[in-house]
């Protein structure tokens, strides 16, 4: 675990970040820093603005006020959590892990050798390619999260935003992403991941803690968590 150091540039900051859903305002006058090559770990109650900063970090929301600033300027993976994907889709694993693939080579272009290679690949690390020919909805709720950190691991980004990767999964499942997820930083790629586990917010390098929509605190998760209420 390493702290960052206010000389080392981030992957991405946020400057008196404010975003709002309609009217109303969601995260206010946000300002906070993820270090590169680095797990940071959101934490805070529901409702405390989580899922909106990955949404902003990730291009899905646009900001009302402020700024954010990557250091690259390739897209980020976004896996949003499971009741966000229809349980009814259509598709199977070997489908759902490709469609990640689509940024490098657009939806309706088939697949080249590498691009295979990396679906099998994200796959494989996921433990879920022995099910590559079944049905999504077909699956259980940890093969199906697995399928969807595959699929944003099959993008090849260089930042990965998680919301809730490993909540209500049994200990295999959390396993295998924790290991994924390992696996991905010690190859260059930044992690942010929202977080209840406070177990998995620890072992992170990085914490914010947010709450009503600021940010309550920031820094080493030991000195961050210290702050939080068991359950938030």
């Amino acid at each position: 675990m390493r702290q960052l150091s206010d000389e080392e540039e981030p992957a991405v900051a946020v400057r008196g970040l404010t975003a709002r859903y309609g009217r109303r305002t969601v995260l206010s006058e946000l300002t906070a820093r993820f270090p590169r090559r680095r797990v940071t770990a959101l934490v805070g109650p529901n409702g405390s603005g989580k899922s909106t900063l990955l949404g902003v970090l990730a291009g899905v929301l646009p900001p009302a006020s402020g700024s954010v600033e990557r250091a690259s300027a390739r897209r980020p993976g976004f896996v949003p959590q499971r009741g966000a994907v229809p349980d009814s889709l259509p598709i199977t694993v070997r489908e759902t892990v490709a469609m990640g693939r689509w940024a490098h080579c657009g939806p309706w272009r088939r697949l080249s050798k590498r691009d295979r290679e990396v679906v099998d690949g994200c796959m494989a690390r996921l433990g879920v390619l022995d099910l590559a020919a079944r049905r999504l909805d077909a699956l259980s709720g940890g093969q199906r999260q697995r399928v969807l950190v595959a699929r944003g691991l099959a993008q090849e980004p260089d930042l990965l935003l998680l919301d809730e990767p490993a909540t209500g999964l049994d200990l295999d499942a959390r396993r295998r992403i924790a290991a994924a997820l390992e696996e991905a930083v010690a190859a260059g790629v930044t992690v942010v991941q929202a977080t209840h586990d406070l177990d998995a917010a620890a072992r992170a390098d990085h914490c914010l803690l947010l709450d009503e929509g600021r940010l309550v605190a920031e820094g080493p998760p030991a000195v961050v968590l210290a702050s939080v209420a068991p359950g938030s």
